[in-house]
């Protein structure tokens, strides 16, 4: 079955398994706490494992799913980073006539192949996607998130514009930055524009977007200093990619569609020259490539930093060359 949040929130309890996937990890995360939670998993109840210990724990997985807690209470396992080359393994356990346990495969930004095919086509199992926040969707969650509720009156449209050029990869992340926020202007209870530049995670503001724009508009030696300011104050190589697959996503739905994101003005005029040179084509291919990138960051030996640096390097200049072909 195919769900979305509606279906998730009424029928977690009903289904044997649940396949949680999309480009947005911290949204991901969010809705397999909110699984643990509306199951009521206890901890002595629940297990799990990475789908890279599959093979290895298989006997140990099955005989956890398939007998009764040893605690009383509903049991739940948990399978991570799982893609199509699980799906075998996968589909024997979710349909065993001796399950007991609920299971919850989380994924990245699955393709629609074997493993997505059985929890959308399958009976008492389900699969639920996770994209990043579009323009629309962020918006109402920065207004859910600072709100009257939370001590907020006032949100100026300046303020507004910035955080939505600046957040909506990650779910996560976003809902941390926005509870920074609250705390930060629980005294005057109005957020302005300076309130939310101070309260960037980790990385300076003007830092992220000489990065971000620089790399689209095919400005080199920007991108790689601005690049090596957010590593040397910190970033976290991964959250780099989640925020450049938010970035290619508002291009391509820029591009394809003509809707354009609320830009904070100065990086407006970058935005929009990537706009007039990056086809369609190749933004589709970048979005695939920072998955994969995403994935060799958890996987391959060599240091986050340095794959980030090569990938950022290799997409400037390709960016740069798709500007001098567009002027000739």
């Amino acid at each position: 079955m195919k769900w979305k949040e509606a279906d998730f929130n009424s029928c977690i309890s009903d289904i044997n398994a649940v396949l949680i996937y999309g480009p947005d990890a911290g949204l991901v995360d969010e809705f397999c706490d909110k699984a643990i939670e509306k199951l009521e998993i206890d901890k002595d109840n629940l297990l799990a494992i990475d789908a890279d210990e599959l093979r290895e724990k298989q006997d140990a997985l099955f005989a956890e799913s398939c007998s009764p807690s040893m605690f009383g209470g509903r049991k739940a396992v948990i399978i991570s980073g799982a893609g199509d080359s699980d799906c075998k393994i996968i589909s024997e356990l979710v349909t065993s006539p001796s399950l007991c346990a609920t299971v919850i495969i989380t994924g990245g930004d699955l393709r629609i192949g074997p493993l997505r095919k059985l929890f959308e086509d399958g009976k008492n199992i389900a699969a639920i996607a996770c994209y990043t926040d579009d323009t629309k969707t962020l918006e109402n969650l920065i207004h859910q998130e600072l709100s009257v509720q939370s001590g907020i009156r006032q949100i100026t449209p300046d303020a507004m514009s910035y955080m939505l050029s600046h957040m909506g990869g990650d779910r996560g992340i976003t809902r941390g930055f926005l509870k920074k926020i609250a705390i930060y202007v629980s005294d005057k209870h109005v957020v302005e524009l300076e309130d939310v530049e101070k309260c960037l995670p980790d990385t300076s503001a003007s830092s992220a977007d000489d990065y971000m724009y620089s790399l689209t508009a095919g400005h080199i030696n920007p991108t790689m200093v601005a690049l090596d300011r957010l590593l040397y104050s910190g970033a976290d190589a991964n959250m780099l990619i989640r925020m450049l697959y938010n970035h290619f996503n508002k291009l391509l739905t820029a591009v394809v569609d003509g809707q354009l994101p609320k830009l904070f003005w100065k990086v407006a005029d970058k935005f929009n020259s990537a706009i007039k040179i990056w086809p369609e084509k190749e933004i589709v291919n970048v979005l695939s490539k920072l998955n994969d990138l995403e994935k060799m960051c958890r996987t391959n030996g060599m240091q986050p930093e340095v794959l980030i640096r090569d990938f950022s390097l290799k997409l400037s200049v390709r960016a740069a060359k798709l500007a001098l072909k567009r002027r000739k």
